[in-house]
């Protein structure tokens, strides 16, 4: 009550602020317009607008300010940075919230990861929500690291920084009235539940919404994120690395719906954080293509906050903290300076605030077991086989026949037709258990690649030309402890520790995006020219997202939810 009322006394006039920004142009997104004046800030919030006395007063003379930016939907686990480091990265660019997914770290150490993220988010100058995982694992398709169910759910609602269930990726069981899964939204109580909604339309997606389920981000059309938009659903627009969404939808976006989009980075790689930005990049491409720039700051703040009842930040506002960004271009998305509740963590593109970076503790979550160059192989029991088929710049892939490739009675890849071979080795419980199959679309010339990343039991991805590079890229990732790696000629070219999980590094923001700046450079020397092919890799195991997919259990046809045979002739009887 004694800083309310000194606060209080600071609003009247009575009492100096703590800092005072003088002849600033205020992004309103409340009253949705630009408005010059000054603005005061006390005890790290917004005091009111006007002349004020103040300890410090800076003269922004005509610069812009925004509030800080919020990332509607993310798994930080992607930009495989720890959260310090994350932070750092990220606050640069304009944010000061996220909320977060932490399912990739949860899919490999349960609870514990989870306790993991809200010790860690203890730590860092960014306010971060966390939407417990709600499928893990994924699917009954997969071989997760653990299991979280409803109990553990509704023990975990009510912890700090807990604002609700993340997304229901299990959407048959959603539709179909599945117990288990109904008493996990039931955990969220009166927080709100996240989707993912992919393809979902017509009755199916009136029965998901029906659910409670309040969000999507997964929509690639417009004429998909509309139908959901008419019934009802927060549209989160992605713009990750691999998945690119905001062209196809920003057309949908009017003046009178625009309340119910925000912005949404679902999955960036560092490299991508580091060149091309976070909600900032999103900004200035939706201006870009035609966005009202009003609009679009309000689907970077105050619709997120209001979405999912995030109390006192998304606008400037007396008593909202006092998160912004001072901008000399607006439509640019120009950012000097960047302040977290009345305190500078930017200026003058110089990172002010550094949060300590302490090593992190999880250790020994890689457990593949023992495996030889043989157990890659593939014998071949047909001639037609399933290949898994990449479609550019989205998650969901599509299915074809193919004639195989065969030599001595054994299935290989097939490098002039781009059908390479691809296993996913489970990692978490010595089984040995290897899913094999075919995809079109990497673009590997010569070599193998690999990563312990691979949505969303992390389990072992590699996919690759030959035997040999791939069993090498294998032995890397086991001594390693997790990572990604790339293997020329039965050489490691290149690779990225994750020890952490199998997820993260130990490594700086910085140092992290130049390995994996390398690693990418040396994907291009083997052939293929996709820009983010560790991602698109680790998206081919993600058992939820159709069409087809591999898991550790082998071949999942998605649309019949099931795992499926390689050959084509099976899959017809």
């Amino acid at each position: 009550m004694k800083n309310f009322l000194h606060n209080l006394a600071v609003a009247r006039g009575e009492v100096p602020a703590d800092l005072l920004i003088k002849n600033v142009r205020v992004i309103n997104v409340i009253s949705g317009e630009i408005h010059t004046g000054n603005v005061a800030v006390c005890d790290g919030r917004f005091i009111g607008f006007g002349e004020y006395d103040a300890k410090k007063i800076i003269d922004a003379q005509g610069l812009y300010m925004s509030p800080g930016f919020i990332d509607g939907h993310m798994h930080f686990e992607s930009t495989m940075l720890t959260l310090p480091e994350f932070s750092r990265a990220v606050l640069q660019r304009g944010t000061t919230a996220v909320i977060i997914d932490p399912h990739e770290i949860a899919n490999v150490l349960g609870l514990e990861g989870i306790r993991y993220v809200l010790d860690s988010i203890k730590q860092v100058p960014l306010d971060v929500f966390v939407m417990l995982p709600s499928c893990v694992p994924a699917t009954p398709l997969e071989t997760s690291g653990d299991n979280i169910g409803h109990k553990d759910l509704c023990a975990m609602i009510h912890k700090q920084g807990v604002a609700g269930i993340g997304e229901m990726m299990n959407y048959p069981a959603v539709i179909n009235g599945d117990e288990e899964v109904h008493q996990r939204i039931a955990a969220a109580k009166w927080k709100k539940i996240d989707g993912h909604a992919p393809g979902i339309s017509a009755k199916d997606l009136n029965a998901y919404i029906f659910s409670r389920i309040d969000s999507d981000h997964e929509s690639t059309s417009a004429k998909e994120a509309k139908e959901k938009l008419q019934k009802g659903m927060h549209i989160l627009i992605r713009e990750g690395t691999s998945e690119r969404n905001l062209e196809d939808l920003i057309g949908i976006v009017t003046k009178e719906n625009s309340w119910h989009f925000s912005f949404a980075t679902d999955d960036k790689h560092p490299d991508d954080l580091l060149e091309e930005g976070h909600i900032d990049h999103s900004l200035r491409k939706s201006i870009s293509l035609g966005m009202a720039p009003i609009t679009a700051y309000q689907v970077a703040t105050i619709n997120t906050a209001n979405h999912y009842g995030l109390k006192n930040i998304g606008a400037i506002k007396p008593r909202f903290w006092a998160d912004f960004v001072l901008l000399s271009d607006y439509k640019q998305v120009k950012i000097e300076a960047v302040y977290k509740k009345g305190v500078p963590v930017l200026k003058n593109q110089s990172l002010i605030c550094r949060p300590l970076h302490k090593i992190p503790k999880l250790r020994g979550t890689m457990n593949p077991g023992e495996l030889s160059r043989a157990d890659f192989k593939i014998p071949a029991a047909g001639s037609k086989i399933l290949v898994i088929d990449i479609l550019q710049g989205q998650i969901v892939t599509d299915k074809f026949i193919a004639t195989a490739r065969i030599k001595n009675n054994y299935i290989e890849s097939d490098i002039s037709r781009d059908i390479l071979k691809i296993v996913v080795i489970e990692r978490h419980n010595a089984t040995g258990r290897i899913g094999k199959a075919f995809v079109r679309g990497l673009g590997l010339k010569r070599g193998a690649i690999g990563s312990t990343v691979a949505h969303d039991a992390h389990n072992i991805v590699i996919a690759g030309t030959n035997d040999v590079d791939m069993f090498a890229a294998f032995q890397r990732i086991k001594k390693m402890q997790g990572g990604l790696v790339v293997v020329d000629n039965n050489q490691v070219v290149a690779d990225l520790p994750l020890p952490v999980a199998g997820l993260l590094s130990n490594n700086s923001f910085e140092k992290t995006a130049a390995d994996l700046k390398i690693l990418k450079q040396k994907v291009k020397i083997l052939g293929s020219d996709h820009p983010s092919l560790f991602m698109i890799l680790s998206f081919l195991c993600l058992s939820p997202v159709p069409k087809l997919k591999i898991t550790d259990l082998g071949l999942v046809d998605v649309e019949k939810f099931a795992v499926t045979s390689l050959f084509a002739d099976d899959c017809i009887k």
